[in-house]
């Protein structure tokens, strides 16, 4: 194995017991060695606003000139909720940083490396940059295009479909498959759905953070969906009174439909980094151009119904290089259903 490569994969399993805590924050881990090479100290980010990965680490040992830090991100140089990790790492004698990736935050970007080098200390890296990039895929989105992370989730039978031609839908997958839709929610800052879905199924959607787009306010308040959580209503029109849960957004309409692209960048307004859509296939269809990934779960049946509900259903095309282009990442099973991830291409 490379050098440090070993040490690497720790601190990327390290920053992944962030998952779903850290968020705007990156996940990161970090590990500490000794002159003989011996872990002596480990720390992860463990939580938004509390200390970051190299902070937590270097906090349990004491000054020693020549350990070695090795940290899948590029150390901050910047007040945020914490003091800067390059202060940290200069006071504790640090000899060497090995990190991952540079940090794509514009006010760190290279200089957290700046400074450790004008501080004397030896940097080698990056090392393993697409792990790293890949465990952080949310927070490059974020600080390369200042738009939340997006990513869809169908479940489908072989044939397509989402639902019988009168909305049956319950259930096309197993318990197995419906229980791991509903861990990938809790990655994201926020679920997402619309007022068909929810009149149609009143899914309860456990989640911090909902977002309903309910253009003309046609669901009931009394749905499920609304019994917790922060919500965020995107209209046409926004009502006079509402309930104090709820916070209502009034949205620009293109071509008869919510602006889509007006809504994400509300969303990042308002702090969501990540939303995970959940809806039927006109929505989906709306969000693809928009979507970083997707999650199609497939159940071993053929509904063979030429009207039935489809998980993406948009305009009519003609050439099949009109399709959107996908990347495939990995398979998982959940018998007797499967699970396929996707990147999406962008056009």
């Amino acid at each position: 194995m490379k050098i440090f490569e070993k040490e690497m994969k720790i601190c990327l399993k390290l920053a992944q017991k962030g998952k779903g805590k850290t968020s705007p924050n990156p996940m990161v881990g970090c590990v500490v060695l000794n002159k003989r090479g011996e872990i002596i100290s480990t720390g992860y980010h463990k939580k938004y606003g509390e200390f970051h990965a190299e902070r937590d680490a270097l906090l349990k040992i004491n000054k020693n000139e020549g350990h070695t830090l090795i940290v899948n991100l590029e150390p901050c140089c910047h007040f945020g909720k914490t003091p800067p990790c390059t202060d940290i790492i200069i006071e504790k004698g640090i000899k060497e940083v090995v990190f991952g990736m540079k940090d794509p935050n514009p006010i760190v970007a290279g200089k957290g490396l700046e400074i450790l080098k004008k501080a004397g200390i030896k940097l080698i890296g990056p090392i393993l940059e697409n792990e790293c990039k890949k465990l952080n895929e949310f927070f490059i989105k974020n600080k390369t295009t200042n738009m939340p992370f997006v990513a869809i989730k169908t479940a489908t039978t072989i044939d397509g479909k989402i639902a019988t031609s009168n909305g049956d839908s319950k259930w096309i997958t197993s318990e197995k498959a419906r229980k791991k839709g509903r861990q990938l929610r809790k990655k994201y800052d926020a679920i997402l759905t619309s007022s068909s879905t929810v009149i149609s199924d009143n899914p309860e959607m456990k989640h911090k953070n909902k977002i309903i787009l309910d253009r003309n306010l046609k669901t009931n308040l009394n749905s499920k969906i609304y019994k917790n959580g922060n919500i965020y209503v995107f209209c046409e029109l926004k009502p006079e009174i509402g309930k104090t849960n709820i916070k209502y957004i009034q949205t620009p309409v293109i071509n008869n439909q919510l602006d889509i692209k007006f809504i994400l960048k509300k969303l990042y307004e308002l702090g969501i980094m990540s939303v995970f859509v959940e809806a039927g296939g006109i929505l989906n269809n709306s969000f693809l151009p928009y979507a970083d990934k997707l999650y199609h779960f497939t159940a071993p049946k053929i509904l063979s119904d030429n009207s039935g509900m489809t998980c993406f259903n948009g305009n009519t095309k003609e050439q099949i290089n009109e399709c959107f282009e996908l990347i495939y990442e990995k398979t998982l099973k959940y018998s007797p259903d499967i699970l396929n991830i996707y990147s999406i291409v962008k056009h």
